[in-house]
């Protein structure tokens, strides 16, 4: 499929691998041109190089911390004017509520919900103004279905998303939608750390973990980063116009419900 955005431009935050680099790879592959970010300059260049072989756009990295205000200034300095951007961004670690302090507390939040609201602050009237915009937020599946140990990550998101539902509707009208993705156990490195951290503390071999996790999903499997990836080109294709405003999860069944 055509997904009608050849010659976009597109921001995806923290995308030097994991889902955020499938997100990337699956719009490059539709012919958009890329700003992509992360913190370590090595991993984030030869991802650029690899997306740049394999879909043949412009790639800009942009080494930067996404969740500082010099790091949005510098990837929005890099793409001023979007016409899709991926928020993404890493979680707070596994921890138990009582340990969260108060800095702890405010530095998720800021992670995983003002900083995306910032950038949309910066985007979101451009795109209406050009009659295109395609805004795509990566979540999690414990936005609706609690976790214990992410309960900080879990409260920023849900956060974000209750923010997000009333401004996608205010801009529905100008071809400008903004949706949440909401992944469940995913086999990227956030969760194979997770799974060496509990071999760690409860002395079971980690694949006998990642075999319980696995079990545990309906479909009997991790997701890919790419079965996200496409999704997320999806939703930014002209083909997604007439979305907005909604959480689509992806989890192989995990949640249980009928709607």
């Amino acid at each position: 499929m055509d997904l009608g955005i050849r010659g976009r431009k597109a921001i995806v935050c923290a995308s030097s691998r994991g889902l955020g680099r499938a997100c990337a790879l699956a719009l490059a592959e539709a012919g958009v041109s890329l700003v992509i970010n992360g913190r370590d300059p090595a991993t984030l260049e030869r991802t650029a190089e690899e997306i740049r072989q394999a879909a043949g756009v412009d790639v800009t990295p942009v080494v930067a911390d996404i969740g500082s205000p010099e790091g949005r200034a510098a990837v929005l300095a890099a793409c001023p004017d979007p016409d899709i951007l991926v928020n993404n961004n890493g979680g707070p670690p596994f921890r138990d509520f009582r340990a969260l302090g108060r800095q702890a507390m405010l530095d998720g939040v800021t992670m995983n919900m003002i900083t995306p609201i910032e950038l949309i602050q910066r985007v979101v009237d451009p795109m209406a103004a050009r009659g295109f915009g395609r805004i795509v937020n990566i979540t999690s599946l414990s936005v609706k279905m609690p976790m214990a140990g992410l309960d900080l990550s879990s409260g920023a998101r849900a956060g974000l998303t209750a923010f997000v539902a009333g401004v996608a509707r205010s801009v529905a009208d100008r071809n400008v939608t903004i949706n949440n993705l909401l992944p469940g156990y995913f086999d990227t490195d956030r969760l194979r750390k997770g799974f060496a951290a509990s071999a760690k503390r409860t002395g079971r071999p980690e694949k006998e973990i990642a075999d319980e996790w696995e079990a545990s999903v309906p479909a009997k499997r991790l997701g890919t980063p790419a079965d996200l990836g496409h999704m997320c080109a999806f939703l930014c294709s002209v083909h997604a116009g007439y979305i907005t405003g909604q959480n689509i999860l992806m989890d192989g069944g995990l949640y249980p419900s009928a709607f």
